[in-house]
Order: C-alpha cells, then sequence, then structure tokens
C-alpha cells in the first residue's frame, strides 16, 4: 500500500544475475555447487546459462524498504555459499577478463540448443543483467505502457552501467555488458507496437527465423513477461549494490505506473524509431552515469543527472503514492558523491593497475551496498 493509503500502486520484483570469480578475477564454474547451499530463505536462486553465474529472483514486493532487504538477503546467501568454495560473488555486468576459449555453458538440453545455434554468439550470455518485473493489468495496456518506456531506456541503462572491464583491459565503455549482449540476434530495443496481435506478430517471426528458439529468447530490452502479468525491463547492467538495484526498481515502477495514467487517459506515446532509440542506448553504454545521454522530455543531449531529475520530476506522483521518493532521492544524491558503478571500478583499477583491487571492491560492494563504497559514504533506507 501507498504511503497515502492507495492501494492500486503495482507490485515488484527484481532478478539479479552474478558472476563467480576467484581472487584474480577469472570466471569460476562452480554456479551448480554454489546454488546447492543457497537455497534456505525467501526468494528464489537458481542456475544461469552459464556455470560460472548464478541467479537470484526476489518476491514479490511492496516498497523499497521490503525489496532492499530482500535483495540484501538474496546476495548474503549467494555470497555466502561462494566464500565456502573460495569464490567471490560479483555483481558486475561482464567477466573481466577473456573467457572464449573455454565451454562454460550450463548442463541441459536448452542450453546444449543454444550452444549448438548460436555458436560464439553465446559467450555474450555470460554477462550480467538486473530485470525488474513491475505488475500490470492486462497484455492490451502493456503493450501501451511499453511504448511509452521506451524513450527512458537509454537513462536507465546509464543509471546501472556497471561493466567498463573486458578481457583484462578497460573497454572505454562503462557498459560492456550492452554492447556485447546485443551482438545476440533477439537482443534489441523493443519496436514500438500497435497492439498486442502486432507484438505477438513480432514474438512469432523472431521464433520463424530461428533467432529465438523460444519465447523466454525474446531479448528484447523491455517485454511483457511470459511467466507472470508484468512488464519486464531488461536493459540494466546488474547493479554493484542492493541499493542501486532497488533504486532501478522504484524509478522503474514509476514511470510504469506514470506511463499507466497515460494509457488510461489515451495520450500517445512517442513513435520514436528503433534506430534511433538504438544510436542512444550505444551513448548510453559508452558513457555512463558521468556522461551524457537523450533527455526523452526535450529530445536534447543533457548530463545523465540532469535526465535522471527530469525522471524523477516526471514520476513524482507515482514516487510519493509509493512511498519511494524519499529513497530515491536519497540513492540518487549518494551517486552524485561517490558515482556510478562503472567510475568506481575504474578508481579500484586505478590505485595500483591490478583488476584483484577491482575484484575485492566488487565482492565489498556486492555485499556491504552502498555503505562500503569508499569508506565513509552511507545511504538510508
Amino acid at each position: 500500500m501507498g504511503e497515502d493509503g492507495r492501494t492500486d500502486v503495482p507490485t515488484m520484483g527484481v532478478e539479479e544475475e552474478f558472476l563467480l570469480l576467484d581472487d584474480n578475477g577469472d570466471l569460476a564454474e562452480l554456479g551448480p555447487e554454489v546454488l546447492t547451499q543457497a537455497t534456505e530463505g525467501s526468494g528464489e536462486v537458481q542456475q544461469e546459462l552459464g556455470r560460472c553465474q548464478v541467479e537470484s529472483a526476489s518476491p514479490v514486493s511492496h516498497d523499497a524498504d521490503e525489496l532492499l532487504g530482500e535483495l540484501r538477503g538474496l546476495r548474503r546467501r549467494l555470497a555466502a555459499s561462494a566464500r565456502g568454495r573460495g569464490l567471490r560473488l560479483a555483481a558486475v555486468g561482464a567477466p573481466l577478463r577473456g573467457e572464449s576459449d573455454r565451454d562454460l555453458v550450463s548442463v541441459g538440453p536448452r542450453y546444449e540448443r543454444m550452444r549448438d545455434n548460436l555458436g560464439p554468439l553465446l559467450t555474450a550470455g555470460y554477462t550480467c543483467g538486473c530485470h525488474v518485473h513491475v505488475a500490470i493489468p492486462d497484455r492490451e495496456t502493456g503493450v501501451q505502457v511499453l511504448n511509452h518506456l521506451r524513450p527512458w531506456l537509454p537513462v536507465l541503462l546509464a543509471l546501472t552501467a556497471n561493466s567498463p572491464f573486458g578481457d583484462g583491459a578497460d573497454t572505454t565503455y562503462a557498459s560492456w555488458r550492452h554492447v556485447r549482449w546485443s551482438t545476440l540476434p533477439s537482443a534489441a530495443p523493443p519496436p514500438f507496437f500497435h497492439s498486442v496481435q502486432h507484438y505477438e506478430e513480432s514474438v512469432d517471426a523472431l521464433l520463424s527465423t530461428g533467432a529465438a528458439l523460444d519465447r523466454n529468447m525474446v531479448h528484447w530490452d523491455a517485454r511483457l513477461s511470459d511467466r507472470h502479468p508484468t512488464l519486464e525491463v531488461r536493459i540494466c547492467d546488474v547493479s554493484a549494490t542492493a541499493e542501486e538495484a532497488t533504486l532501478v526498481a522504484v524509478l522503474i515502477r514509476g514511470l510504469v505506473t506514470t506511463f499507466l495514467d497515460a494509457a488510461a487517459a489515451g495520450r500517445p506515446a512517442p513513435d520514436l524509431s528503433s534506430a534511433v532509440l538504438r544510436a542512444q542506448l550505444w551513448r548510453a553504454a559508452r558513457d555512463g552515469l558521468e556522461g551524457d545521454c537523450v533527455n526523452p522530455a526535450t529530445g536534447e543531449l543533457t548530463p545523465v543527472h540532469t535526465a535522471l531529475r527530469t525522471l524523477v520530476n516526471t514520476t513524482r506522483p507515482a514516487l510519493v503514492a509509493a512511498g519511494d521518493l524519499d529513497f530515491a532521492e536519497d540513492v540518487l544524491a549518494t551517486l552524485r558523491r561517490t558515482g556510478g558503478a562503472a567510475r568506481r571500478q575504474r578508481a579500484a583499477f586505478a590505485r595500483r593497475g591490478r583488476l584483484q583491487d577491482v575484484v575485492q571492491e566488487l565482492a565489498r560492494v556486492t555485499v556491504g551496498g552502498l555503505s562500503a563504497v569508499g569508506g565513509d559514504d552511507r545511504v538510508s533506507a
């Protein structure tokens, strides 16, 4: 229930993917073993494409405090199991070192079909994202909300960019995960859909080409969930901290709630071309939080922090109704002080030029949160 007593605030949930690293930053193939010792507690932990990965899924949550507690608990469980095997749980968007010469695909018929179908492209699946689910009343309304949401995807990507390293070096991108993930044949920003029928026809077209082997492989950056009555936003790198993951979730819920009202009022969504949106996503992946992105309200290139201020102002009534505004403001203020996740990784590397220091930083903040960043920063929750 929202702070003003409303009961129509949509619920939300978060799925997070993590890498398992040794102290040098190399991928460790013990995902199934780590999962077996992390099953006790709320939420779910589950297998991912790579044996070097694990995934968590929060329970359905109603407010920021509830979701933050669930994400912290899931991270602690997985990290404790990883430590028991001499490994680090790392909330990072992409492997720090190369892995193209290793077969890390998890065991199972579906994963084997993916290997056969995608070949070397499958290594893009060893990247880690954050998927936010927000409840919607029906799929027809969900398509309308999705159309309204499309222009905001670059802002969300820039906010969460958390993968500057790849193949042992700085890639010059803030989200190397997005660049790699975009090589998959069905990974793209969602088209503008005119109806649910148009949405389903587009899914069927991907399936018919073999670009997607099943509906779960329709890797649009936002889509209608087939498992839950939700809109699923998939554009984000996995957040370095549970606070940042919760921030992303409440901002996305704010957008969805705002656009549910827009759809009910019959306000048309901007028909931004997919080519332009893809270019905007490239810029967001390159720059990250400290750079520039297109502000959906003006169409102009602005600092990402300015676009985030526009996002908060656009969704303010929804954030207030859900009781999320203070939390969002607090975490955004902390990020203005500490810098985004990609910047923080680069700072850790710059101290001695060692990827091992980046691994230690990642392991510390994955569980310790923003309070572990820089030693003194705190965020209220």
